[in-house]
């Protein structure tokens, strides 16, 4: 085994142990950091005599592949982390990392969907197929609850608390938090665990997975992509649709209704509130009606 591997074995044990970052993420890190390890054995350094300048070499190259700003941060990123870790555990004395910095990417604001896209969408869910009801319940629970699209695929009937109005959600590094639930999310899911859901093969590991594919399996996060991207061809919008989508829509709507962003924060399961912050980029009508309705100098 060499240096790197032995490196990059404890690095990614380190993420999923002590760090509990879910699968996903710690094959975006592993893939950013067997990157730096194929630049480094070309020019025939190991994982802990690679110096700053050796680094910023490593992001010129990302640059010359015509990689995108974002794809060029999340790989500095991951690097970043790894030698944050290779510090911590004393492995190196300097942190050749430390400044190396990002690109600017700009803050690309999110797509929404209005609340008339939303009802078209659910609108045109296919009813007759199988799989309507379960639609439908998927649609509205991205919507109502703002979860994303992992946690959606992952959720149990042990997470839902219908008789205290909340779901319990399983997020990003198992962090738990509870997200308010509509009547509406209530009636589609009991309706299609009642009917369709019912009336599956279900697979014995899956049993508790609330929503299922035709065989009675998990669904996976493809399926879901694949199902929204169908339902708004279906109804007629041309932006683009991902599940993302409805969660941005929710912290969009909570917040031009009035919901306070702390609050909007805890709900999306978001570690920083800059995270959270995107969600303000309301248009100059709604920030002007609220400044006349609320500031001092203008309420009597």
């Amino acid at each position: 085994m060499s240096n790197w591997e032995h490196y990059i074995n404890d690095f990614i044990s380190y993420l999923k142990i002590e760090k509990g970052l879910a699968d996903n993420s710690i094959e975006a890190y592993s893939r950013d950091v067997n990157k730096l390890k194929d630049f480094a054995e070309a020019i025939k350094k190991d994982a802990i005599s690679l110096k700053h300048e050796d680094l910023i070499a490593f992001v010129t190259e990302l640059y010359d592949l015509g990689l995108s700003a974002r794809t060029q941060a999340r790989i500095i990123s991951g690097i970043k982390q790894f030698y944050a870790y290779l510090f911590l555990e004393e492995e190196i004395r300097d942190n050749p990392s430390e400044l190396l910095e990002q690109p600017n990417i700009g803050r690309k604001l999110p797509e929404v969907l209005s609340i008339e896209e939303i009802d078209r969408m659910i609108a045109a869910v296919d009813m007759t197929k199988q799989e309507g009801e379960r639609n439908r319940a998927i649609i509205e629970t991205l919507y109502s609850c703002g979860i994303r699209v992992s946690e959606l695929v992952n959720l149990r009937f042990e997470d839902l608390h219908f008789d205290k109005g909340f779901i319990r959600v399983i997020g990003k590094g198992n962090k738990e938090r509870l997200v308010p639930v509509s009547e509406s999310v209530e009636e589609e899911i009991t309706h299609y665990r009642s009917n369709t859901r019912a009336q599956l093969n279900i697979l014995k590991k899956d049993e508790k997975i609330v929503f299922l594919n035709r065989r009675g399996a998990q669904l996976t996060r493809v399926m879901i992509f694949t199902m929204i991207k169908q339902t708004a061809l279906a109804a007629g919008i041309t932006k683009p649709v991902s599940p993302h989508t409805f969660r941005h829509s929710f912290a969009t709507h909570l917040l031009e209704g009035g919901a306070n962003l702390r609050a909007i924060q805890d709900m999306l399961g978001h570690e920083s509130i800059t995270t959270t912050e995107i969600y303000t980029h309301l248009d100059e009508r709604y920030l002007r009606d609220a400044i006349i309705s609320y500031h001092p100098r203008n309420t009597k």
